[in-house]
């Protein structure tokens, strides 16, 4: 491991706040060019629905630039490198019925939190109208969240933080579920939340077993395709509505898949790389 191309950073509170930073540059410089383009065409940008994506594009990949140069390249000398290589056939047979069970149990949980009342009401009618308004283009809506999303995404919360804290010595399990914590509170809302943990320690035992980003960006962007997918058909991204299933049923299968394919994918099959 001595001559890996892969540098052994750690992840630290100081580089949780380099990653903020250099969220918040990324989205000021577009968001100065945004203001920039007004005075000088008398045309808002924020109005197209590309802007959108650029602006998620521009914070993301500004954030790991600053991780890179600020942390990574300071404390080890190399530049952020990550593993994105294939694994065999049988470890994607596994792992996709195992993010597709975990899916099922998140929506069932999810569906057990409020969306009505005094507080949950208005925050879920919040939430939602902030939805609708994000991009109306199915194209620009599938590029960022199917394909970007699930790739800046899956660098920050796997390859940066979960594996900065495994070099640190933190136990695996706690790394995974530290960096799926992180990820459900980026989310801002409670119905996101649990989702983004418990499929965000999906991703995590996957990246963890593989030493690969390409699975979990694979799975990601698999999820992020469903619910898409669920939102244009059903309005409330419900696999129970879209299959015309009670969600105790959706609960119950969804269970039963994740448990067999858990079972195959960390006893039966071991499945297990190393970084060279």
């Amino acid at each position: 491991m001595e001559n890996s191309k892969y540098p052994k950073f750690t992840f630290t509170w100081l580089g949780g706040l380099t990653l903020f930073v250099g969220l918040l540059v990324g989205t000021m410089i577009v968001s100065f060019f945004n203001v920039f383009w007004m005075f000088t065409f008398k045309q808002n940008l924020q109005y197209k629905d590309w802007f959108f994506m650029l602006s998620n594009a521009a914070g993301f990949l500004s954030a790991i630039a600053f991780f890179d140069f600020f942390i990574v390249r300071r404390t080890t000398g190399r530049k952020l490198n990550f593993n994105f290589s294939t694994t065999n056939f049988y470890t994607y047979i596994l792992v996709f019925p195992l993010m597709l069970g975990m899916m099922f149990i998140a929506e069932f949980i999810t569906s057990q939190i409020p969306i009505t009342g005094p507080f949950f009401g208005e925050f879920y009618e919040f939430f939602s109208k902030l939805m609708e308004q994000l991009t109306d283009d199915p194209a620009v809506m599938i590029i960022t969240a199917v394909i970007m999303a699930p790739i800046f995404e899956e660098i920050i919360f796997r390859g940066i933080i979960q594996k900065g804290l495994i070099n640190k010595g933190i136990k695996p399990w706690k790394a995974i579920l530290f960096a799926s914590l992180i990820f459900g509170l980026v989310h801002g809302n409670p119905w996101q939340f649990v989702g983004a943990v418990l499929l965000g320690c999906v991703l995590g035992l996957v990246y963890f077993k593989t030493k690969s980003l390409l699975l979990p960006i694979l799975l990601h962007g698999f999820n992020n395709l469903c619910s898409t997918l669920l939102i244009t058909y059903t309005k409330n991204e419900s696999f129970a509505e879209a299959f015309k299933v009670s969600e105790w049923i959706i609960l119950a299968i969804g269970i039963v898949i994740f448990s067999l394919f858990y079972y195959l994918f960390t006893k039966k099959y071991k499945v297990h790389y190393s970084e060279i």
